[in-house]
């Protein structure tokens, strides 16, 4: 929602001094992804729509793996 630019954010500061992982929605037209992802993490699109246990309907957005790697 609109909490997830502020994450993605406190990942990437997160990231001067340890190595972060996220699994968040693919929103690659947003501020944030170019900001804060965008050449600056390894990025791995997740192919389909992820659907969590039991659950009876698949995610409503695609999604994508987001690697920081220690850059201090």
């Amino acid at each position: 929602g609109r909490e997830l630019p502020k994450w993605v954010k406190k990942c990437y500061e997160a990231s001067d001094n340890a190595l972060v992982v996220m699994l968040i929605p693919a929103r690659t037209d947003t501020r944030w992804f170019h900001e804060y992802i965008y050449g600056k993490a390894e990025i791995r699109f997740i192919k389909g729509r992820l659907k969590f246990g039991a659950a009876k309907n698949s995610a409503p957005f695609p999604s994508m793996i987001v690697i920081y790697k220690k850059r201090k």
